[in-house]
């Protein structure tokens, strides 16, 4: 069976989303720098699990986020503190602090093992939601390939004020040379899950098939080739933006 086969749609997709959407699916089933293809599949559906998880819902209506300890709907055998993590970031990633991300490291999940996790969450949200949008059923999930985990940690990753460390375009190492795509200069929102290359590469795999490329975001007058007009994709992805708490 083909993935992402959208030739049933009533709507005319573009070849290159699906096409964009296969490799990510294919990443996300092998294994990463820190969990194994079978945990970051596990991941995957926790995150589609946090859509109707009880314990998320009265989180998100809470004052606070952090008060209430019981046990979401689950159905995988991750750790619970990656449990827990995963579905904050699917319902609740603006009241998401430092100090808790702090605070999974003494759970076991450390600071590269959540931005891996964040990185295929991201994915997975992404894809869904433009499924959804399309009126589409969700695409299953990637089968999960064998092998471990490398644990490779880029070595010129640093403390640059942000929650987690962030790898600057200046320390980039041949083995992820190509993550800002020469850029000498890189916004946050790409170097935030740095930590963990793969995740970056997905992220660029999929904001230029779905907004725009790297290279096509900074010049104003390029709309990529696509049907609207770059101001029309603006007003649409700050609004989305906005929808989504986003503080970018």
């Amino acid at each position: 069976m083909v993935q992402f086969n959208y030739d049933a749609s009533d709507i005319s997709i573009r070849d290159d989303l699906a096409e964009s959407y296969r490799q990510v699916w294919a990443t996300v089933g092998r294994p990463g720098n820190w969990w194994s293809a079978h945990d970051r599949v596990a991941i995957a559906q926790e995150s589609r699990n946090a859509r109707t998880c009880a314990l998320c819902t009265g989180r998100k209506s809470a004052l606070s986020p952090y008060g209430d300890d019981g046990h979401h709907d689950s159905t995988t055998n991750l750790p619970g503190a990656a449990i827990d993590a995963v579905h904050r970031v699917t319902t609740d990633p603006a009241r998401i602090k430092r100090d808790w991300i702090r605070d999974l490291s003494a759970s076991g999940v450390s600071d590269a093992h959540y931005v891996e996790l964040l990185g295929v969450v991201v994915a997975v949200i992404s894809i869904d939601a433009f499924n959804r949008a399309m009126g589409l059923a969700l695409e299953p999930l990637p089968e999960a390939a064998d092998g471990a985990p490398d644990q490779y940690r880029p070595p010129g990753a640093k403390d640059q004020g942000a929650f987690v460390d962030m790898v600057a375009p200046a320390d980039l190492t041949v083995t992820e040379a190509d993550l800002y795509g020469g850029n000498p200069q890189t916004g946050n929102v790409l170097a935030a899950m740095s930590l963990v290359p793969d995740s970056v590469r997905m992220l660029t795999t999929l904001s230029g098939t779905q907004y725009l490329t790297m290279h096509e975001v900074p010049n104003p007058t390029t709309n990529g080739g696509r049907a609207l007009t770059r101001s029309q994709i603006e007003l649409t992805a700050g609004r989305v933006s906005s929808l989504s708490d986003c503080f970018y």
